[in-house]
Protein backbone atom coordinates (compact mmCIF):
# COMPACT_ATOMS: atom_id res chain seq x y z
CA UNK A 1 0.00 0.00 0.00
CA UNK A 2 1.57 3.41 -0.92
CA UNK A 3 2.53 5.62 1.81
CA UNK A 4 -0.88 8.25 1.54
CA UNK A 5 -3.20 5.25 0.50
CA UNK A 6 -6.88 5.23 2.73
CA UNK A 7 -9.12 3.09 1.74
CA UNK A 8 -12.46 3.74 -0.18
CA UNK A 9 -14.70 5.65 2.94
CA UNK A 10 -17.87 3.47 2.82
CA UNK A 11 -21.56 4.39 1.73
CA UNK A 12 -23.20 6.06 4.34
CA UNK A 13 -27.15 6.27 3.27
CA UNK A 14 -28.34 9.48 3.63
CA UNK A 15 -25.15 11.32 3.64
CA UNK A 16 -22.50 12.59 1.04
CA UNK A 17 -18.64 11.37 1.42
CA UNK A 18 -16.47 14.69 1.68
CA UNK A 19 -13.12 13.79 2.80
CA UNK A 20 -11.14 11.03 4.59
CA UNK A 21 -8.10 11.81 6.61
CA UNK A 22 -5.87 8.80 8.24
CA UNK A 23 -8.53 8.06 10.65
CA UNK A 24 -11.60 9.67 10.22
CA UNK A 25 -13.97 9.87 7.20
CA UNK A 26 -16.39 13.20 6.90
CA UNK A 27 -19.58 13.32 5.69
CA UNK A 28 -22.28 15.76 4.80
CA UNK A 29 -25.82 14.85 5.71
CA UNK A 30 -28.75 15.46 3.04
CA UNK A 31 -31.46 13.86 5.03
CA UNK A 32 -33.16 14.14 8.19
CA UNK A 33 -33.36 16.65 11.14
CA UNK A 34 -29.66 17.82 10.36
CA UNK A 35 -29.74 17.81 7.10
CA UNK A 36 -26.76 20.73 6.00
CA UNK A 37 -24.39 19.34 9.25
CA UNK A 38 -21.44 17.30 9.09
CA UNK A 39 -20.85 13.53 10.00
CA UNK A 40 -17.27 12.60 11.35
CA UNK A 41 -16.91 8.98 11.53
CA UNK A 42 -13.66 7.77 13.26
CA UNK A 43 -12.19 4.32 11.66
CA UNK A 44 -10.03 2.06 13.17
CA UNK A 45 -7.49 3.02 11.13
CA UNK A 46 -3.74 3.20 12.34
CA UNK A 47 -0.35 4.63 9.90
CA UNK A 48 3.05 4.83 11.07
CA UNK A 49 5.48 6.72 9.37
CA UNK A 50 3.32 7.92 6.68
CA UNK A 51 2.10 4.04 5.74
CA UNK A 52 -1.55 3.03 6.35
CA UNK A 53 -1.20 -0.23 8.15
CA UNK A 54 -2.91 -3.66 8.35
CA UNK A 55 -4.64 -4.38 10.26
CA UNK A 56 -6.92 -2.07 11.80
CA UNK A 57 -6.82 -1.78 15.46
CA UNK A 58 -10.46 -2.98 16.65
CA UNK A 59 -12.41 -0.84 18.86
CA UNK A 60 -10.16 2.47 18.02
CA UNK A 61 -12.64 4.73 16.49
CA UNK A 62 -14.73 4.01 19.11
CA UNK A 63 -12.08 4.75 22.18
CA UNK A 64 -10.86 8.10 20.12
CA UNK A 65 -14.65 9.08 20.03
CA UNK A 66 -15.48 8.50 23.61
CA UNK A 67 -12.43 10.03 24.83
CA UNK A 68 -12.87 13.54 23.18
CA UNK A 69 -16.47 13.25 23.69
CA UNK A 70 -15.65 13.29 27.54
CA UNK A 71 -13.32 16.28 26.95
CA UNK A 72 -15.37 18.28 25.31
CA UNK A 73 -17.37 18.02 28.11
CA UNK A 74 -14.50 19.20 30.73
CA UNK A 75 -13.55 21.72 28.32
CA UNK A 76 -17.02 23.78 27.83
CA UNK A 77 -16.95 26.34 29.96
CA UNK A 78 -13.57 27.15 28.01
CA UNK A 79 -14.71 26.81 24.11
CA UNK A 80 -17.42 25.64 22.51
CA UNK A 81 -17.55 22.37 20.77
CA UNK A 82 -18.78 21.67 17.65
CA UNK A 83 -20.48 18.63 18.80
CA UNK A 84 -24.06 19.07 17.92
CA UNK A 85 -26.04 15.40 18.36
CA UNK A 86 -25.18 11.49 18.71
CA UNK A 87 -28.35 10.75 16.65
CA UNK A 88 -25.90 9.32 13.81
CA UNK A 89 -27.33 6.08 11.34
CA UNK A 90 -27.71 2.75 12.15
CA UNK A 91 -24.17 1.24 12.22
CA UNK A 92 -22.06 4.29 13.03
CA UNK A 93 -23.18 4.11 16.72
CA UNK A 94 -20.31 4.97 19.39
CA UNK A 95 -17.82 5.98 16.35
CA UNK A 96 -19.55 9.27 14.72
CA UNK A 97 -20.90 12.44 15.69
CA UNK A 98 -23.24 15.00 13.96
CA UNK A 99 -20.97 18.15 13.89
CA UNK A 100 -21.04 21.83 13.12
CA UNK A 101 -20.19 23.07 9.47
CA UNK A 102 -17.76 25.41 9.94
CA UNK A 103 -15.03 27.16 8.95
CA UNK A 104 -12.11 25.69 9.72
CA UNK A 105 -8.89 27.54 10.94
CA UNK A 106 -6.16 26.67 8.60
CA UNK A 107 -3.31 26.30 11.70
CA UNK A 108 -2.25 23.60 14.21
CA UNK A 109 -2.52 25.03 17.57
CA UNK A 110 -0.09 22.89 19.44
CA UNK A 111 0.78 23.47 22.98
CA UNK A 112 4.01 22.01 24.76
CA UNK A 113 4.53 21.68 28.48
CA UNK A 114 7.64 19.30 27.51
CA UNK A 115 10.31 19.02 25.47
CA UNK A 116 10.16 16.23 22.48
CA UNK A 117 9.74 15.14 19.27
CA UNK A 118 9.79 17.77 16.61
CA UNK A 119 10.60 20.52 19.16
CA UNK A 120 13.56 19.24 20.77
CA UNK A 121 14.90 18.73 16.92
CA UNK A 122 14.08 22.56 16.87
CA UNK A 123 15.65 23.04 19.93
CA UNK A 124 18.89 20.70 19.25
CA UNK A 125 19.25 22.92 15.72
CA UNK A 126 19.14 26.73 17.09
CA UNK A 127 17.71 26.48 21.17
CA UNK A 128 14.20 27.73 19.95
CA UNK A 129 10.97 25.92 19.46
CA UNK A 130 8.78 28.12 17.00
CA UNK A 131 10.84 30.85 17.41
CA UNK A 132 10.60 30.93 21.71
CA UNK A 133 14.24 30.75 22.96
CA UNK A 134 14.21 28.27 25.52
CA UNK A 135 16.99 27.77 28.69
CA UNK A 136 19.82 25.89 27.60
CA UNK A 137 20.67 22.12 28.52
CA UNK A 138 17.57 20.56 28.40
CA UNK A 139 16.72 17.08 26.86
CA UNK A 140 14.51 14.86 25.90
CA UNK A 141 11.23 15.05 28.19
CA UNK A 142 12.56 18.13 30.49
CA UNK A 143 9.58 19.83 31.70
CA UNK A 144 9.11 23.25 30.44
CA UNK A 145 8.79 26.61 32.75
CA UNK A 146 5.96 27.08 31.06
CA UNK A 147 3.83 25.35 28.66
CA UNK A 148 4.61 27.25 25.00
CA UNK A 149 2.30 27.88 22.38
CA UNK A 150 3.85 25.98 19.14
CA UNK A 151 1.51 26.17 16.20
CA UNK A 152 1.91 24.36 12.90
CA UNK A 153 1.11 24.36 9.32
CA UNK A 154 -1.81 22.15 7.95
CA UNK A 155 0.14 19.60 5.79
CA UNK A 156 -1.75 17.50 3.07
CA UNK A 157 -1.80 13.27 3.67
CA UNK A 158 1.53 12.14 3.41
CA UNK A 159 3.45 15.42 4.55
CA UNK A 160 4.16 16.28 7.50
CA UNK A 161 3.08 19.60 9.49
CA UNK A 162 5.46 21.97 9.76
CA UNK A 163 6.43 24.06 12.93
CA UNK A 164 5.90 27.98 12.27
CA UNK A 165 6.01 31.28 14.19
CA UNK A 166 3.68 32.96 15.76
CA UNK A 167 3.75 36.00 13.33
CA UNK A 168 3.30 33.27 10.91
CA UNK A 169 -0.11 32.44 12.35
CA UNK A 170 -0.79 36.20 12.73
CA UNK A 171 -0.08 35.98 8.98
CA UNK A 172 -2.49 33.65 8.03
CA UNK A 173 -5.36 34.28 10.31
CA UNK A 174 -5.24 37.86 11.83
CA UNK A 175 -3.86 39.05 15.30
CA UNK A 176 -7.14 38.73 17.09
CA UNK A 177 -7.89 35.51 15.92
CA UNK A 178 -4.52 34.07 16.34
CA UNK A 179 -3.91 35.55 19.83
CA UNK A 180 -7.28 33.80 20.60
CA UNK A 181 -6.09 30.41 19.05
CA UNK A 182 -2.96 30.80 21.85
CA UNK A 183 -5.29 31.83 24.37
CA UNK A 184 -7.53 28.54 23.98
CA UNK A 185 -5.03 26.55 23.36
CA UNK A 186 -2.66 27.11 26.70
CA UNK A 187 -5.92 26.99 28.44
CA UNK A 188 -7.19 23.70 27.37
CA UNK A 189 -3.86 22.51 27.72
CA UNK A 190 -3.16 24.22 31.31
CA UNK A 191 -6.74 22.42 31.86
CA UNK A 192 -5.98 19.00 30.82
CA UNK A 193 -2.42 18.76 31.67
CA UNK A 194 -3.88 19.28 35.93
CA UNK A 195 -6.62 16.61 35.32
CA UNK A 196 -4.41 14.06 33.31
CA UNK A 197 -1.41 14.67 36.31
CA UNK A 198 -4.46 13.41 38.97
CA UNK A 199 -4.26 10.94 37.47
CA UNK A 200 -1.34 9.31 37.23
CA UNK A 201 -0.48 10.72 33.32
CA UNK A 202 1.86 13.52 32.06
CA UNK A 203 0.14 15.44 29.18
CA UNK A 204 3.49 16.26 27.00
CA UNK A 205 1.82 18.03 24.44
CA UNK A 206 -1.58 18.04 22.53
CA UNK A 207 -2.58 19.20 19.08
CA UNK A 208 -5.98 21.02 18.70
CA UNK A 209 -7.73 22.22 15.88
CA UNK A 210 -10.39 24.98 15.77
CA UNK A 211 -13.33 26.50 13.64
CA UNK A 212 -14.68 29.55 13.48
CA UNK A 213 -18.82 30.37 12.88
CA UNK A 214 -20.46 32.85 10.91
CA UNK A 215 -20.55 35.07 14.03
CA UNK A 216 -17.04 34.68 14.57
CA UNK A 217 -17.13 32.29 17.35
CA UNK A 218 -14.27 29.82 17.79
CA UNK A 219 -15.57 26.38 18.17
CA UNK A 220 -13.03 23.43 19.47
CA UNK A 221 -13.23 20.91 16.47
CA UNK A 222 -12.17 17.32 15.33
CA UNK A 223 -10.93 15.16 18.39
CA UNK A 224 -9.53 16.92 21.58
CA UNK A 225 -6.55 14.85 23.74
CA UNK A 226 -6.66 11.40 22.32
CA UNK A 227 -3.63 9.64 22.26
CA UNK A 228 -3.47 10.54 18.55
CA UNK A 229 -3.87 13.91 19.01
CA UNK A 230 -1.88 14.56 22.23
CA UNK A 231 1.47 12.57 24.18
CA UNK A 232 0.52 10.88 26.91
CA UNK A 233 3.42 9.76 29.31
CA UNK A 234 2.48 7.33 32.22
CA UNK A 235 3.92 9.83 35.31
CA UNK A 236 5.53 7.26 37.65
CA UNK A 237 8.23 6.26 34.24
CA UNK A 238 9.06 10.29 33.55
CA UNK A 239 12.72 9.90 33.05
CA UNK A 240 13.96 13.23 31.00
CA UNK A 241 17.17 12.40 28.85
CA UNK A 242 15.20 9.01 27.14
CA UNK A 243 12.50 8.49 24.90
CA UNK A 244 9.22 8.06 27.07
CA UNK A 245 6.70 5.42 26.86
CA UNK A 246 3.62 6.50 26.17
CA UNK A 247 0.08 5.46 25.44
CA UNK A 248 0.07 5.67 21.59
CA UNK A 249 0.86 3.91 18.81
CA UNK A 250 4.69 3.48 20.07
CA UNK A 251 4.25 0.00 19.70
CA UNK A 252 3.58 -0.55 15.93
CA UNK A 253 6.55 2.00 15.66
CA UNK A 254 8.82 -0.25 18.00
CA UNK A 255 8.02 -3.24 15.92
CA UNK A 256 8.04 -1.89 12.83
CA UNK A 257 11.53 -0.50 13.33
CA UNK A 258 12.92 -3.93 14.77
CA UNK A 259 14.36 -6.82 13.22
CA UNK A 260 11.31 -8.81 13.95
CA UNK A 261 9.61 -7.30 11.10
CA UNK A 262 12.27 -7.24 8.50
CA UNK A 263 11.03 -4.00 7.09
CA UNK A 264 13.19 -0.91 6.07
CA UNK A 265 11.08 2.46 6.64
CA UNK A 266 13.85 3.98 3.84
CA UNK A 267 13.14 1.19 1.64
CA UNK A 268 9.69 2.55 0.26
CA UNK A 269 8.47 -0.57 0.02
CA UNK A 270 5.02 -1.06 1.88
CA UNK A 271 5.24 -2.41 5.74
CA UNK A 272 4.73 -5.90 6.80
CA UNK A 273 1.24 -6.80 8.32
CA UNK A 274 0.46 -6.30 12.21
CA UNK A 275 1.24 -9.64 14.01
CA UNK A 276 -1.89 -10.13 15.94
CA UNK A 277 0.14 -9.66 19.31
CA UNK A 278 1.13 -5.93 18.36
CA UNK A 279 -2.55 -5.19 16.96
CA UNK A 280 -3.97 -6.39 20.72
CA UNK A 281 -1.06 -4.59 23.00
CA UNK A 282 -2.14 -1.38 20.81
CA UNK A 283 -5.57 -1.78 21.28
CA UNK A 284 -5.07 -2.45 24.92
CA UNK A 285 -2.82 0.70 25.10
CA UNK A 286 -5.42 3.28 23.93
CA UNK A 287 -8.17 1.69 26.05
CA UNK A 288 -5.61 2.01 29.10
CA UNK A 289 -5.26 5.46 28.30
CA UNK A 290 -9.31 6.36 27.39
CA UNK A 291 -9.59 4.04 31.24
CA UNK A 292 -7.38 6.26 33.19
CA UNK A 293 -8.20 9.61 31.95
CA UNK A 294 -11.72 9.07 32.03
CA UNK A 295 -12.77 6.61 34.74
CA UNK A 296 -14.89 4.65 32.12
CA UNK A 297 -14.79 1.30 31.09
CA UNK A 298 -13.03 0.72 27.28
Amino acid sequence: MAPTSIPPAPDVPGAEHVHSGKVRDLYRLTEGPYAGHLLMVASDRISAFDFMLEPAIPGKGTILTRMSLWWFEQLVDLVPAHVVSLDVPAGLEGRAVVCEPLEMLPVECVARGYLTGSGLLEYDADGTVCGIDLPAGLVDGSRLEQPIFTPATKAELGDHDENVSFEAVVETVGRATAETLRELTLAVYARAEAMARARGIILADTKLEFGRRPDGTIVLADEVLTPDSSRFWPATEWQPGRTQPSYDKQIVRNWLLSPASGWDKDSGTAPPVLPAEVVERTRERYAEAGRLLTGESY
